[in-house]
């Protein structure tokens, strides 16, 4: 979807939902926030480190196994080789994929390929993460893991975007709700729950 005429500014610490139906232009606006689409007009200024968890299969090699995809996903994101490997125990261990570390990912379901790339996103410390509806799949327990994570980026006053159709999350866990229809934002709200309903 073609974004029309948008003027958006988030500041440093905001936890921002974006809510809307398919085809809004919710995903095209966080990749272009996160460099994986580039606007055809206008300017788009970021500050910080950036984390998309929209695709975490991108950077991944299917002959490569889990610790070697670890260091080529790592350096892509912008981590040094020995942040990596400092990293290295606890990202394995987030993951929790077991044995299949030492195995290529072509022998990965898609749900531990999510596990992997949500461990290697989050342990680059970002001051942005950006979430797409996507990232809401996996297991209970994944997403038990995934929730406490971004309640503690969001306890860190780091800047969160946060796409979903889930809106009990949406409203738990922003302090600022943009609707958007059509390519353009049509509500924008600060503040407590209780102002968006």
């Amino acid at each position: 979807m073609a974004l029309n005429a948008l003027n958006l500014t988030v500041k440093a610490g905001e936890r921002v939902g974006i809510i809307g139906p398919n085809g809004s232009g919710k995903t095209t606006l966080l990749k272009i926030i996160s460099g994986i689409t580039t606007p055809t007009s206008g300017t788009i200024k970021t500050k910080g480190r950036i984390v998309s968890l929209i695709d975490l299969e991108a950077g991944f090699h299917q002959d490569l196994t889990g610790y070697q995809n670890i260091y080529l996903n790592g350096l892509l994101l912008g981590m040094r080789k020995n942040e990596i490997s400092g990293k290295l125990k606890q990202i394995v261990a987030f993951a929790d994929i077991g044995g299949f570390i030492d195995a290529p990912l072509f022998t990965y379901s898609s749900g531990m390929k999510l596990r992997l790339g949500f461990s290697i996103a989050i342990n680059t410390n970002p001051e942005i993460l950006i979430v797409d509806e996507g990232f809401f799949v996996g297991d209970d327990n994944f997403q038990h893991k995934t929730s406490k994570i971004i309640q503690d980026f969001s306890k860190r006053k780091k800047t969160i975007l946060l796409v979903s159709h889930w809106l009990d999350y949406i409203h738990t866990t922003c302090n600022r709700i943009i609707t958007f229809e059509k390519g353009r934002i049509i509500k924008d709200v600060h503040g407590s729950r209780s102002s968006w309903l």
